[in-house]
């Protein structure tokens, strides 16, 4: 319907298995938190007062991104490479989730040789359904000189017509105490920044 809604999170992440993030906008979500530690992942809400569980294949926004694609941990922390090729400029990887507790079953994963960040991830079910395509566009220097997509766009076989975008305006490296990443301190959440 041509409908736009936009989301601004903050985003904290710490190792490979561990990210926080805080709503900042609109102003309907603003304060919200969430919280991923593995395969755990939960979404505070000020007035309801305590972190509800969520799973992966959910989704805090709507949009085509689910939770997973939003509090997206290392691939090679959820997925083990099965099979790699070379076509032209890029590695085309198949991946293979190794617990059933992930979004995604098996992966395709294209690669820039060059600058070895993903361009493309084909998302597929364990039936082997295309769920949805993820397009990882426009490298960008962000600050301690790391190289990362700005935007990573999807769509769906499943939501036809519907794109949705994630746009990182910033990244930058700083340490993070480890007791952000608990669930007594998700109430807190508003006070990362």
């Amino acid at each position: 319907n041509g409908e736009k809604r936009e989301f601004l999170l903050f985003t904290l992440k710490k190792g490979k298995d561990k990210l926080i993030s805080l709503f900042l906008a609109p102003a309907s979500d603003k304060g919200r938190g969430t919280l991923r530690l593995g395969d755990n992942m939960w979404l505070y809400i000020p007035n309801v007062g305590k972190p509800i569980r969520i799973t992966s294949l959910q989704s805090v926004i709507g949009g085509v991104f689910n939770n997973a694609d939003i509090l997206r941990l290392d691939y090679n922390v959820e997925y083990d490479v099965k099979g790699m090729k070379e076509e032209g400029k890029e590695y085309v990887l198949d991946l293979k989730a190794k617990t059933d507790a992930v979004a995604y079953d098996r992966l395709k994963m294209r690669v820039d040789k060059g600058a070895l960040l993903p361009t493309r991830v084909e998302c597929y079910a364990a039936s082997g359904l295309l769920i949805k395509t993820l397009y990882f566009k426009e490298l960008k220097k962000f600050e301690d000189g790391m190289v990362r997509p700005a935007i990573v766009e999807t769509d769906s076989p499943l939501y036809k017509g519907y794109k949705s975008y994630m746009v990182y305006a910033q990244m930058k490296k700083r340490e993070v105490p480890d007791e952000y990443f608990t669930l007594n301190f998700l109430p807190n959440v508003g006070t990362i920044r």
